[in-house]
């Protein structure tokens, strides 16, 4: 059944279910299927009003997980609130529905299959804020970037730096513009030549966020340009991002920010420089950007939490 569970594997990462609601999703939907049978009507599986999936909610997900001699808590509302839920459903239904076709859909090994994501998902050890006053803001941003790096350095092939700036960049764009004002994206899906103008567009601003600047994206800064729009950098290099935009001839058509103090700075800001507004900015900060890692990756370990 190795096949099956590589299906499994790329629907699950594809369809974005390793979130704690994509998980709920999963779960109730692979009961149903083991309650009712193969195929399955997703409209069968909608409430009345038909926006929510029927029986997703914290009980049931619980006494699925319990069968497993799992008591943690998924999630308080078990995926009922999470926008795409429906979607999610459909999608997974879909799925099924040809495994059943194949004669592939071992309903016991799928359902024991999302018991150990949700395994995986409670062993993601997320990273922790240090809200220190004594320290600068600065150094606070600087710890969680740290942090990152050192998780980078022990997992080849992984990004945490980068992913974590991202997102950390797009949690302070929502706090400072409101949110549904930019476009968020998981990291993997970075902006390409051919695809979108920067990371983050803001009126005729093309925002890159990067921590390895190289000549790509002195290209990619001269497209946006040559469009009109103004490019602005974001990154721990700035030295290295300044340098490549003198050798590119556009050294003064580039705005190029410091990563940390770009942070760190907003955060004094959005405060009003209060000590009191620091600190509540600084967790609306962490509560933003966890939201944006939920919807958008799949490794919960991207988390961040704040340090008692």
């Amino acid at each position: 059944m190795e096949d099956l569970r590589v299906r499994l594997d790329q629907f699950a990462r594809e369809n974005r279910m390793l979130s704690k609601g994509g998980l709920a999703v999963a779960l109730v939907v692979t009961r149903h299927a083991k309650e009712r049978g193969l195929p399955l009507d997703p409209a069968d599986l909608l409430t009345d009003g038909g926006g929510q999936v029927r029986g997703l909610g914290k009980a049931r997900v619980q006494s699925i997980l319990k069968d497993h001699g799992i008591e943690r808590v998924l999630a308080e509302e078990g995926g009922r609130t999470s926008r795409g839920s429906v979607g999610k459903m459909e999608a997974y239904v879909g799925l099924l529905n040809e495994l059943e076709a194949a004669g592939e859909a071992d309903l016991d090994l799928i359902e024991a299959w999302w018991v150990e994501r949700v395994r995986e998902y409670f062993a993601g050890k997320p990273f922790k804020l240090r809200y220190d006053p004594s320290k600068s803001l600065r150094h606070i941003v600087g710890d969680l970037l740290a942090q990152a790096k050192k998780r980078q350095e022990s997992a080849a092939g992984t990004t945490f730096v980068g992913t974590m700036l991202q997102h950390l960049v797009g949690a302070k764009l929502d706090l400072l513009l409101g949110e549904g004002r930019v476009d968020h994206h998981s990291a993997s899906a970075a902006d390409s030549v051919a695809a979108r103008p920067g990371d983050f567009v803001v009126e005729d601003v093309a925002i890159h966020v990067t921590t390895a600047p190289g000549e790509a994206l002195i290209r990619k800064c001269k497209s946006n340009l040559d469009q009109g729009m103004r490019p602005l950098i974001i990154t721990p290099n700035e030295a290295a991002a300044r340098y490549l935009a003198e050798q590119g001839g556009v050294a003064d058509r580039i705005d190029v920010f410091e990563a940390e103090q770009f942070l760190a700075g907003n955060l004094y800001e959005l405060g009003r420089f209060a000590r009191e507004g620091r600190k509540t900015t600084a967790r609306e900060l962490i509560a933003r950007y966890n939201a944006i890692v939920s919807e958008h990756e799949t490794d919960p370990s991207l988390r961040i939490e704040e340090r008692s």
